[in-house]
């Protein structure tokens, strides 16, 4: 069987295991764990606290540092609200495209990589880790890193294959994930005064996001690499209320910052920790000093910087014959990677204009580019 063949039979038995990110992801480790296993491979399941979830950490060739990491988050994002015209967890090949969920975010890139473990891992070692929860806050990637820290394990490089149409990406923005928690107090809606209102003191702090938004247009960086070049906010999501004639007690906004650099996260997490310290939580605790303002990390990841030195870069542009390099607004698990002092690039099959969406694929010719590219990989190693 070819490498291209057993990628896309890696890939159906992949998309049909419904990782989404609420859900468990074990049944899909154990599966890569067996395949890795087989090819040779010294595999460690790290489960994580609750017993649902685990990152698979695999590696071939000498027990040493060095070597070549290859990464891919198992967990996909969710189905509900979305209109496939396919089984989203049976892959479907239409036209030389593979639909299904998670096919090019990016089981795509995890079955061309256990395609080809077989041939890795001669002269240098080659690592494979697949990471739980990337797509709600890199939870399995940071805990992944954090264990090689403190192992004192520090591989030479990475390579990242999150959807990028195979082109070299080496640079990213961070991604800040938090939850802002209003507890107020519930009343009559015709006695205002007597409450505290939680969803229109989120409305006033989602304003103070809007705020901040603009001033970051202002802030970026004359020689930005990143588009747009500015730190970016968006609010996600605000919940609260339980009818038209009561006073909420509770209310959730959920938002989000890309930043382009450290000082613009720091500035906006000052500023709007001052607003509610002297703005918002006076005026709530006047009429109820147990009023609370909480803010819940949901996921902190810092952003791949490019560097002029790049080894991981460098090896990929001649795996490849890439020319050039890009930059790009989504977050990856690159940044976590790069933490240890490695080199690290991100180059995968698909497109990311196809993740998250109903009718998720990716193409055939996508996938022989990347399995090529892990073929000539396996003979530098």
């Amino acid at each position: 069987m070819d490498h291209l063949t057993a990628t896309t039979t890696i890939l159906r038995d992949l998309i049909a295991y419904p990782t989404v990110s609420a859900d468990s992801n074990l049944a899909m480790i154990a599966d890569l764990a067996g395949r890795l296993e087989d090819a040779g491979a010294r595999v460690e399941v790290m489960g994580d606290a609750t017993g649902t979830k685990a990152n698979l950490w695999a590696t071939l060739g000498p027990d040493t540092d060095g070597g070549i990491v290859l990464s891919g988050h198992t967990d996909v994002v969710p189905i509900i609200d979305q209109d496939w015209a396919t089984d989203p967890f049976q892959m479907t090949e239409i036209d030389g495209a593979l639909y299904g969920r998670g096919s090019c975010d990016m089981k795509g890139f995890i079955a061309a990589c256990v395609a080809l473990a077989p041939k890795f891992g001669t002269n240098r070692p080659v690592h494979f880790a697949f990471t739980y929860d990337e797509e709600v806050g890199c939870l399995g990637g940071q805990a992944l890193v954090e264990t090689l820290r403190q192992r004192g394990r520090r591989p030479a490089m990475a390579i990242i294959g999150e959807p990028t149409n195979m082109q070299i990406v080496d640079g990213h923005k961070g991604c800040c994930e938090y939850s802002t928690h209003f507890t107020g107090r519930e009343g009559h809606g015709s006695q205002p005064d007597l409450g505290v209102n939680a969803v229109e003191y989120a409305v006033r702090y989602v304003g103070r996001l809007l705020t901040l938004k603009d001033q970051m247009v202002a802030r970026a960086p004359a020689n930005s690499p990143f588009t747009p070049p500015w730190t970016t906010i968006n609010t996600g999501a605000l919940n609260g209320g339980v009818a038209h004639n009561v006073i909420p007690g509770r209310a959730r906004v959920d938002w989000e910052m890309r930043p382009v650099r450290q000082a613009d996260a720091d500035f906006i997490r000052a500023e709007l920790a001052l607003f509610c310290t002297d703005t918002l939580l006076p005026k709530m605790q006047v009429v109820d000093p147990t009023a609370t303002i909480r803010t819940q990390t949901i996921g902190d990841v810092a952003g791949l910087d490019p560097t002029d030195q790049n080894a991981a870069r460098d090896l990929v542009a001649a795996l490849t014959g890439g020319i050039g390099t890009e930059t790009v607004p989504f977050s990856t698990e690159a940044g976590l990677f790069q933490s240890l002092g490695i080199d690290v690039v991100v180059c995968g099959p698909g497109s990311i204009a196809q993740a998250h969406r109903p009718d998720e694929f990716v193409s055939l010719d996508q996938l022989s580019k990347c399995v090529h590219m892990l073929e000539s990989l396996a003979t530098r190693t």
